[in-house]
């Protein structure tokens, strides 16, 4: 996969889950999926990790994107910056 699929993919990935929010969900709606979505949010911390942990194994780091009005935005080299 090329560099330029995965930050596609990882865009499309930030912007679902801009989508998701479970402020909005019935209580017990909540109580019944916790289960499900604990599972959920513990395997993409774990992605996430994995992923950042291989940036920082090179010697980079990740940072804060900077933002303008409240809207990140991304230069090509701006968020990863040598140690």
């Amino acid at each position: 996969m090329s560099t330029n699929e995965v930050i596609a993919r990882l865009d499309a990935a930030v912007s679902a889950l801009r989508d998701v929010s479970v402020s909005t969900w019935p209580e017990e709606s909540l109580r019944a999926q916790l289960g499900e979505l604990s599972v959920a949010l513990c395997a993409i911390d774990s992605a996430l990790a994995r992923v950042a942990d291989e940036v920082r194994a090179r010697g980079l780091r990740v940072e804060e994107p900077v933002t303008d009005n409240g809207t990140a935005h991304r230069p090509a080299e701006a968020n990863l910056v040598t140690a």
